[in-house]
């Protein structure tokens, strides 16, 4: 059992970053579609019904992550995701078709497929781990609470700053001349 402060941080990051990536999903479902469409794993008439049920997956789990009689639960549910996730970014990089947007960064912050990015949610795939980790039963104080909430931005801002350098690295890497 682990202490609830790290299984709390871990499931409010993880709802965050979940939350967040349904918004842009949803915001843009069409763009959406086409990101979907590109890896070339579902037939054609399957894709707007399989980035439908994405986004609203993303959005379930991030409210049963925030909910403790669920969030155990959902954390497994964001590793299989980000198995899912991998899979499709794997099956793409031996096909040799790093060119398509992995669909990570939202609307404006295309990404090719990299290796890296599999590592990228191998960490968010462990972190889901860290939160379906059962709980050791004890109060949470003032300090409890804030710890919590630290934990949980730095986790993100971590996550954006990591995103930002992957998104922006093969511009980085035409500026440089590599």
């Amino acid at each position: 059992m682990l202490d609830p402060v790290l299984v709390i941080a871990a499931s409010t990051a993880l709802a965050a970053l979940l939350a967040s990536a349904a918004s842009h999903k949803l915001r843009d479902w069409r763009a959406f579609n086409g990101i979907v469409r590109a890896y070339q794993v579902l037939p054609d008439a399957l894709v707007p019904a399989a980035t439908t049920s994405l986004a609203l997956a993303e959005l379930g789990l991030a409210l049963a992550l925030l909910l403790p009689a669920w969030h155990g639960l959902a954390a497994l549910g964001v590793v299989l995701l980000m198995a899912l996730y991998a899979s499709a970014i794997g099956l793409n990089l031996w096909r040799g078709r790093r060119d398509i947007d992995c669909g990570c960064s939202g609307p404006g912050a295309a990404q090719p497929l990299r290796p890296v990015l599999l590592l990228r949610n191998l960490v968010i795939a462990l972190l889901a781990g860290l939160a379906a980790v059962p709980m050791a039963e004890r109060a949470l104080g003032a300090l409890d609470i804030f710890v919590v909430i630290a934990a949980a931005a730095v986790a993100l801002l971590i996550h954006v700053a990591v995103d930002g350098l992957l998104a922006n690295q093969p511009r980085l890497a035409k500026l440089t001349g590599r």
